[in-house]
């Protein structure tokens, strides 16, 4: 129901006398249609705005009259539009600085807004504030924070703004409330800009928070770069009421991130920046130089066309995860060069950088070369600044501090190391980390480079939070200085010189960054002058060698005696050549170690320094060890050798299938199959014509298994050679590394063992067969002759002679097992094919073990079917095994559990023991003939490993399946799985 009063319509002459009731009216009045366009202004609000009726009429009211816009009578407005319910707000004109009292009422297809000035205004107002006036929060309010901040229609009209921008354009805020911010003086210079914000007010005004960066130009001479923020505010029905402008000045940030754009591209190693959501951003020149690829071409994901494509996957991810959880990031894959193609090495390490508040603002990355361990030193210039700013990129605490010395950043080392976030760090909260003997010294030269200027340099010990043990770190600090030399921040490091104090306290001043960078590199480094004589070596080539600096200084040529003789001379060619030429110096020689004596193989690499005029000044060098890889070329030589051995081989037959054909074979194997090299490479030698087809099922299984698991379970097959004869063997293979489509099969001969065996299946069968009848004829004499005793009541002799019928029994079922085992072997043992039911079937044999093994306790849990087709005897034969090996192996014992179930399809009997348990690599033998566990406790349990291979081989006829599952030390479970229904 809707409680608005119908509306008479207007004659002329009615309307007529409405108009000249309105122009009488006090204050000014105004109609406006749904869309806030001026349809009708009476004279007192033609003097209020200083326009004529035409001039504003079919406006908009935002538009017309600046010094009534504000943000109240915009959010009045739109209530009384929606609600349709009149309305009054009271407001302090921004332009103005007036009070206004509105009363707003809702005309057909409109609004009628009548505004009243003066005292009364702000009565009304104070009327209104339900809070007192010191307490209202208004955008003046804002003036001081130096930010840009307005209220805007979702047109992006302006309603408020503060004074900043104001003042920036040198304009009056009546220049701009009522109209498009885009229009403003700032925005409308520059229409990349102006469009920027256009496009951003367009997604504000559907409900999204705009984030962006600009440039703007307030007026003649000065250039703004802004990071704008447009948020929209939503009324009670969440439609968008009015935006929020919030313009920030990082015109600093922006001068700033130019001068570490200019040193990134001096620093000598691959430098990238990425955004802080992982966007690429920008290379320095060398990688672009490296990778051939520009800016635009490497933004986004664009850089990872120069991964190589097996590391393209790892590094995604490493790198995805690195920016989820803001930690370090570092990785080694293999970069193309862009000129030759070639595939280069690469640690690559990447660390946050983040504000006072934690945000990461970007992330600075460098990729060292790594693939000759020599990134650092070919990158290494005259100036001592490309030191440092090279020893930024290196792995240690890295911090920075405000011109009064407080710390505003630090890396996730330093948090690493102190076990302490950020906020705990920050201001001066590093000091409680200091050892207690070192805090006084080193906050007096903390202050006092503070005071001057000065580098910052000291050697303390901080405590490692991991540990609680304190480390020795040399803590250096620069600052970095504006146009007019004011101090901006102050950069420093602190480098974990435990293992290396002694030898950098040796290190001059004036080359300490150069020295303490080559003392952290694991390699022997060495300055030459430009004649070639050592002036320097770093503290790991004196260790390497036992040579003292003073020794190599006063004689420059001492290092050669630590030369193998055989390398002396092809090392004073390669160097003589280099110091002519200029060229790079690069020679593999092998050094003695001044200790051992041992001789070791070392990569030296040296690249010359040159001044601005071209002439060397220094030659930077390195010896890296290579003696692992040489072992290692070494190793693969003889890995080979040993291949080559093994192809050759008398015993073993190999061959390299492909598909279905051998395409390759030893000697050894062709012999064994009867066929020659000519058939080989004539292509007459295909497996699957090899294979008899008894055997083509398991061997076609065999090489499924080796399409999925790249490998193959070596199996028993027959080959058909090629005179016809059959020859047994076993075969196994694996997929070649490098060729995928390529296996190698390993053979032996089998033909011996399997003749070993048909002679052992002989002899069962014999010796099964002549035990039977004498055992029989004993059993029965035994039980006639106990008989006879308990009808004389010789109870005693009777009882003695029942002793005897348990042996007799155990033998009894030694010869029906071998008998059975007999009869699978030849394929001819006997089933019945009947209706059972297995549930009283396994209550029946666990009653009957539990009368025979009273040590455990039998416990039966679930229901079988009562109607299963297979043979009872055999079935009963299965549970029966089962059971008493299950009492047999678990004498420590008190339980051994038979759980039944039964589903649609099958049923399923579980004998489960809490007994020794099988190892996992036995668990796939003990249902072969005559296996037993090789455990020390299994073997002194009694058995010829037959049981097993008999019920496996009753499951399968039952065309069921068993499976073990077993913990060594805590028990094993048999499962039984048959099916309901078979097949006739």
């Amino acid at each position: 129901m809707s409680n608005t009063k119908p509306t008479k319509r207007l004659t002329p002459a009615s309307s007529e006398t409405l108009l000249t009731l309105l122009e009488t009216l006090p204050g000014a009045l105004f109609v406006v249609d749904d869309a806030a366009k001026i349809v009708y202004a009476n004279a007192s609000a033609q003097t209020l705005l200083g326009a004529t009726r035409e001039e504003v009429c079919g406006k908009p009211l935002w538009r017309c009259a600046p010094q009534l816009v504000s943000t109240a009578l915009y959010q009045a407005v739109q209530k009384t539009t929606q609600t349709r319910v009149p309305s009054e707000v009271a407001y302090r004109s921004p332009v103005t600085q007036t009070w206004l009292h509105v009363q707003l009422a809702p005309t057909v297809g409109g609004l009628l807004l009548q505004f009243h000035q003066g005292r009364a205004a702000r009565t009304a107002a104070q009327r209104e504030a339900p809070v007192p006036q010191g307490e209202r929060l208004s955008i003046d309010d804002l003036n001081g924070l130096h930010t840009r901040i307005g209220v805007l229609t979702p047109e992006g009209i302006v309603l408020e703004i503060n004074e900043v921008p104001l003042d920036d354009a040198h304009i009056r805020r009546e220049e701009v409330i009522g109209k498009p911010l885009a229009e403003a003086r700032w925005w409308s210079c520059s229409p990349p800009s102006q469009a920027q914000l256009r496009a951003a007010i367009a997604r504000a005004s559907r409900g999204e928070t705009v984030r962006f960066e600009t440039v703007v130009h307030p007026r003649e001479g000065m250039d703004l770069h802004l990071e704008a923020t447009i948020i929209p505010r939503r009324d009670v029905d969440h439609h968008v009421e009015y935006l929020v402008y919030v313009g920030t000045d990082i015109t600093e940030r922006k001068r700033a991130e130019a001068e570490i754009h200019a040193l990134i591209d001096a620093i000598p190693q691959l430098v990238w920046i990425m955004r802080p959501d992982g966007y690429q951003d920008s290379f320095n020149q060398r990688a672009r130089d490296y990778t051939g690829l520009s800016n635009e071409e490497a933004q986004g994901e664009g850089w990872m066309q120069c991964l190589h494509p097996e590391d393209r996957q790892r590094v995604r991810s490493a790198w995805q995860h690195a920016v989820q959880t803001g930690g370090g990031y570092e990785t080694e894959m293999r970069l193309r060069q862009g000129t030759t193609g070639e595939y280069r090495w690469f640690l690559s390490r990447a660390l946050p950088v983040r504000d006072e508040v934690g945000q990461t603002l970007k992330w600075f990355g460098t990729a060292t070369d790594i693939d000759e361990q020599k990134q650092a030193e070919q990158r290494i210039k005259a100036s001592e600044q490309n030191w440092r700013v090279l020893a930024e990129t290196l792995p240690q605490l890295v911090w920075t501090t405000q011109p009064d010395g407080r710390v505003d950043y630090c890396n996730q080392r330093y948090c690493d190391l102190t076990q302490a976030d950020f906020e705990q760090i920050r201001d001066y909260g590093w000091r409680q980390f200091l050892h207690p003997e070192d805090a006084e010294h080193t906050l007096a030269l903390r202050q006092q480079s503070l005071a001057t200027g000065e580098l910052f340099e000291n050697e303390c010990r901080i405590r490692d939070g991991r540990t609680g043990a304190y480390r020795w770190f040399l803590a250096r600090a620069l600052p970095m200085r504006d146009a007019t030399g004011q101090i901006l921040k102050w950069f420093g490091t602190c480098t974990d010189i435990e293992e290396q104090k002694r030898a950098e306290q040796q290190l001059k001043e004036s080359r300490e960054s150069l020295r303490v960078l080559t003392e952290t590199v694991p390699q022997l480094v060495w300055v030459r002058r430009p004649d070639g004589l050592l002036e320097y070596v770093n503290q790991r080539y004196r260790d390497y060698t036992g040579l003292l600096l003073e020794q190599i200084q006063s004689d420059p040529w001492a290092y050669l005696q630590f030369f193998h003789p055989d390398d002396r001379e092809s090392h004073r060619a390669h160097l003589q050549h280099a110091l002519d030429t200029g060229a790079m110096y690069e020679h593999e020689q092998r050094l003695r170690n001044g200790q051992s004596g041992e001789y070791r193989w070392f990569l030296a690499r040296a690249m010359p320094v040159r001044d601005d005029a071209g002439q060397i000044v220094k030659w930077f060098g390195t010896a890296t060890d290579i003696d692992e890889q040489k072992r290692t070329e070494e190793a693969l030589r003889q890995s080979q050798e040993r291949a080559r051995v093994l192809m050759n081989s008398s015993i073993i037959g190999i061959n390299i299938i492909e598909g279905e054909q051998i395409v390759d074979a030893n000697d050894t194997y062709l012999r064994m199959t009867g066929y020659t090299r000519e058939d080989l490479r004539a292509g007459r030698m295909n497996w699957m014509h090899m294979t008899p087809p008894d055997d083509l099922a398991r061997t076609l299984e065999a090489h499924q298994e080796l399409a999925t698991q790249q490998s193959m379970t070596p199996y028993e097959k027959e080959y058909v050679c090629q005179g016809g004869s059959r020859l047994p063997v076993l075969v196994g293979a694996v997929v070649l590394e490098h060729h995928p489509f390529q296996a190698i099969a390993f053979v032996l001969d089998n033909s011996a063992r399997k003749e070993l065996e048909q002679r052992k299946d002989d002899f069962i069968s014999m010796a099964s067969h002549e035990l039977r009848n004498p055992l029989a004829a004993l059993k029965m004499q035994t039980q006639l002759v106990r008989k006879r005793l308990e009808r004389q009541s010789q109870h005693e002799a009777a009882t003695a002679l029942s002793r005897v019928e348990g042996p007799v029994k155990q033998l009894e079922r030694l010869v029906e097992e071998l008998l059975d085992v007999s009869k699978i072997q030849a394929g001819r043992l006997e089933y019945v094919r009947e209706t059972v039911d297995l549930d009283a079937l396994l209550h029946e044999v666990a009653e009957t073990m539990q009368q025979i093994h009273t040590t455990h306790t039998i416990v039966v849990r679930g229901a079988a079917p009562r109607s299963l087709v297979g043979d009872k005897d055999r079935l009963g034969q299965i549970f029966t095994n089962l059971i008493s090996n299950a009492i047999k192996y678990s004498p420590g014992a008190e339980t051994v559990e038979m759980d039944l179930s039964t589903s649609e399809e099958t049923v399923t009997v579980r004998v489960c023991d809490h007994g020794l348990g099988i190892p996992r690599e036995q668990r796939d033998k003990i249902f072969e003939r005559f296996y037993r566990a090789t455990g020390p406790r299994q073997k002194a349990i009694p058995g010829l490993g037959m049981g097993l291979y008999i019920v496996q081989e009753i499951v399968k006829r039952h065309g069921g399946t068993i499976t073990v599952d077993s913990e060594v030390g805590k028990g094993s479970t048999f499962t039984v799985t048959l099916p309901r229904k078979r097949d006739a």
